[in-house]
């Protein structure tokens, strides 16, 4: 479920909040198999919860435009069912073994069993989004293909620290940032709002979808277990290298992290805490966030664009809701 006590203070907007209800529903209600057994692997990840960032950016968004009906809310579910079901793929990618603060799919059945249910949701994204005309599902089908890209790139850069921001953004972009600036996007169309606002609002997304792959990634660095649901220092575990990984290998004590990175995934908890060490006493966390906000800046400027007197402080605050997250996590 979204985090209610957060995110009602940013968005005090009461048909969000209904629409949202609604969403949380038919997610459900659309990932019930005729098979008793896929139903409960398809429901797995959305029993565990989450933030429903996504589904509450097309809900946000639908407030841009006159429309009214049910076209938002299928918007939020499709863009949710992408989202989980690109975590049941990268869960198996990764080998991950938990999610969200429970086991993750392939972790409690089989690789092959997660693989098949991702499928599952993600078909089910596509069926739902096709009432909601043909630009709605070329471009949920456009984003998926994005996603795949990202990984794709993801995955050739694995174990690798001989690349640099290009090819990391590349990778968020693909793989975090195309989903983001989808949601806000396919909600402002669906609520039929001018084109000029809702390439404002694709703006303001994709930038705050950097931003917010760039304070997750400085979380996994920072944050606790209890905090993120997973190991500390998971990505580098897993042999991915994120951008303040990739300054300290570049910088003084880049020979060191270098030695410590060699030879490839999976490292030990000693060589994770070590290289987590020097990468924020070195200040490459620090240069990251310092990145992340002025990319917030680029997204506040397209806010800028955009008329809607109650809407354009929602989306400004829940960009700033990301960097303040990590400042919490930061103590």
């Amino acid at each position: 479920m979204v985090d209610g006590p957060v995110f009602a203070e940013m968005v005090p907007i009461p048909r969000v909040w209904d629409r949202l209800a609604l969403v949380e529903q038919r997610l459900f209600e659309v990932t019930t198999s005729d098979d008793a057994f896929l139903t409960d692997i398809a429901q797995h990840l959305l029993s565990a919860g989450g933030k429903r960032y996504r589904p509450l950016l097309a809900q946000v968004a639908a407030e841009l435009g006159p429309s009214t009906g049910a076209g938002p809310v299928e918007a939020g579910v499709s863009v949710e069912l992408v989202h989980v079901g690109s975590l049941y793929h990268d869960d198996v990618i990764d080998e991950a073994a938990t999610r969200r603060g429970a086991s993750s799919v392939n972790a409690n059945w089989t690789n092959t069993i997660a693989i098949l249910a991702g499928d599952f949701l993600l078909a089910r994204a596509s069926e739902i989004a096709a009432p909601l005309g043909e630009e709605a599902v070329a471009l949920i089908a456009r984003t998926y293909a994005t996603l795949c890209e990202g990984q794709v790139l993801e995955l050739q850069l694995m174990d690798g620290l001989d690349h640099g921001p290009d090819e990391y953004l590349g990778v968020i972009g693909g793989k975090t940032a195309s989903l983001i600036r989808t949601s806000a996007r396919l909600g402002a169309l669906v609520a039929d709002a001018d084109r000029d606002t809702v390439e404002a609002v694709s703006e303001w997304a994709w930038e705050m979808g950097l931003v917010f792959q760039m304070a997750d990634d400085v979380l996994d660095l920072v944050a606790d277990e209890v905090f993120l649901g997973k190991p500390t220092g998971s990505d580098i575990g897993e042999g991915t290298f994120t951008l303040p990984v990739l300054y300290a290998a570049a910088g003084p004590s880049g020979a060191e992290v270098k030695g410590l990175l060699t030879g490839g995934h999976p490292f030990d908890r000693d060589v994770i805490d070590r290289v987590i060490e020097l990468t924020t006493t070195g200040g490459h966390v620090d240069r990251v966030l310092d990145e992340a906000t002025e990319r917030l800046r680029v997204a506040e400027k397209a806010v800028g664009r955009i008329a809607d007197a109650e809407i354009a402080p929602v989306l400004i605050t829940l960009g700033r809701y990301l960097l303040e997250r990590v400042s919490a996590a930061r103590g």
